[in-house]
């Protein structure tokens, strides 16, 4: 066993024991960090606007602070933009974490020098938890590899601005410097299979033993080594053995894995956002995640089902339950205030608090990571059929994850009752729609992680069919216009309902 195994046995058993402390007492970090993010921001706009000095309790909180949506704090968020001081946190932000809105195009979520600590800890506390757990630090002799963003910043208002993963990428431990790749230089690389080309060249020779990135663009970097190389990346890198990621479901990927390495690995599931850091795998037999109760948040919970009411339940900490779906709402010491982040969660456990993320509010596509909304798909049919003259009375779109040939492809499944004169340039107008639209969307399309939009007519009454089937045909029951599975798709595949 070499030194540095040995060192991080040591760290990781102590950090493990350290952090016991708010596992064990998990409503009382949360109760302590609500009283120190309302102590530290009575003096702020968003603090004297929303009578701080008067908050003592939960409950004073939820009569002064309404749950909030980007769109709803934008306003203060420009004002920091513009240059005012003290305005949703003390100071000014260290940074903004640029993101995809919705409806606000693009979103500055802020990260201030008190929250940007815990996004570099949790990670790193993940890892030595799974060596405390399983006594395998192996890693830590060879190299390891962090697929993420452009680590260049931008500046916006005077501050520095990027993808979160790029923001992180400066805060990489001296210590794992020189086990680190992709080199600084192949990171910068702003077209994603030149870089992804790059990285392969780089690290094709190299002792890899930790891949770290976000399932869909990991899988395009085996498929690459194993063209160049001519064997599975088990071969490849016969000492890699952890895989660790984030962002979406693993579960559709796993047998792919299986099948590019050529056996199975260990893997460690992270809950990490621009807005915060909030869970990761703590067990490596467990399926489910460790919820972070001092990691500068205070977590509300609204049962799903209720968020777009006008008065929703709202929950700490100590009142969830287990198998309820939740929209999880934050109070961070970066200045977001009950801001609904637009996921749902499932508890598993309460002893200590574990959970499983579900998914999005509303129904969405995120197989890849592309985070897709009813809004875009919406739009971009709109703009075809105006440019097309064509047609519908229905449609939906769904995954395709593992076609029999070629690249994955968002599916357009479409009841026309107008077809396109030409069918190819109604897919191309809505694929442009899509990207002019969704910025990670097209990241994927461009990055050849995805392949153009497809679309499939189906025939006439397939999805009154599909609603009947499931006893939803008429009322106020709506057919979902995408979803994150191929239910749907499936039931007019196996029912003969598609055009061919």
């Amino acid at each position: 066993m070499s030194l540095k195994t040995k060192l991080a046995k040591i760290y990781a058993s102590v950090v493990v024991r350290h952090n016991r402390k708010w596992i064990q007492q998990p409503v009382a970090a949360q109760q302590k960090m609500f009283r120190y993010l309302i102590s530290q921001s009575e003096h702020t706009a968003f603090g004297k606007d929303h009578q701080f000095e008067q908050i003592t309790t939960y409950d004073d909180y939820k009569k002064a602070v309404p749950i909030r949506t980007y769109e709803e704090i934008k306003h203060y968020v420009e004002r920091i933009i513009n240059g005012e001081n003290n305005v949703l946190w003390k100071g000014r932000p260290l940074y903004f974490a640029k993101t995809s809105g919705t409806t606000s195009g693009t979103k500055y979520i802020p990260i201030s020098k008190e929250s940007m600590p815990y996004h570099v800890m949790a990670a790193k506390h993940a890892l030595l938890h799974y060596i405390h757990e399983t006594g395998k630090a192996y890693f830590v002799n060879g190299k390891m590899i962090f697929l993420q963003g452009d680590p260049v910043l931008d500046e916006v208002g005077g501050i520095k601005t990027g993808r979160l993963s790029g923001i992180v990428a400066h805060y990489v431990p001296k210590y794992l410097q020189k086990n680190r790749m992709p080199s600084w230089e192949t990171n910068t690389i702003k077209d994603w299979e030149t870089k992804v080309n790059a990285i392969v060249d780089e690290t094709i020779n190299e002792d890899m033993r930790l891949i770290s990135g976000i399932p869909s663009w990991v899988q395009t970097y085996f498929e690459k080594l194993i063209d160049k190389a001519g064997k599975p990346v088990g071969e490849i890198f016969p000492n890699f053995n952890l895989f660790v990621y984030g962002g979406l479901n693993f579960e559709p990927y796993r047998q792919k894995f299986k099948q590019l390495i050529g056996r199975d690995i260990d893997s460690i599931e992270l809950y990490p956002a621009s807005e915060g850091f909030f869970a990761y795998q703590d067990k490596p037999d467990r399926d489910d995640l460790l919820l972070l109760t001092n990691h500068g948040m205070f977590y509300e919970f609204v049962p799903a089902n209720e968020i777009f009411d006008e008065n929703p339940t709202r929950l700490s900490l100590k009142d969830v339950q287990t198998g309820v779906n939740y929209a999880l709402i934050i109070s961070t010491n970066a200045g977001l205030w009950a801001y609904n982040i637009g996921d749902t969660v499932m508890f598993t456990s309460t002893t200590p608090y574990r959970l499983k993320v579900t998914g999005r509010i509303k129904h969405f596509i995120s197989a890849f990571g592309e985070h897709v909304i009813a809004k875009e798909v919406e739009t971009a049919i709109q703009q075809a059929m105006m440019q097309t003259g064509a047609a519908i009375s229905e449609f939906t779109v769904a995954p395709q994850i593992n076609p029999e040939s070629g690249l994955p492809y968002h599916e357009w499944l479409i009841d026309f009752e107008k077809m396109p004169d030409n069918p190819d340039e109604f897919a191309r107008i809505i694929d442009q729609s899509m990207q002019a639209q969704n910025v990670y969307y097209k990241d994927l399309v461009i990055g050849k992680i995805l392949r153009p939009a497809v679309i499939t007519p189906v025939k006439k009454g397939a999805f009154d069919r599909y609603m009947k089937s499931i006893g939803k045909l008429g009322g106020q029951n709506k057919l979902p216009h995408l979803s994150d599975n191929r239910k749907i798709a499936d039931y007019l595949y196996g029912n003969d309902l598609i055009i061919k």
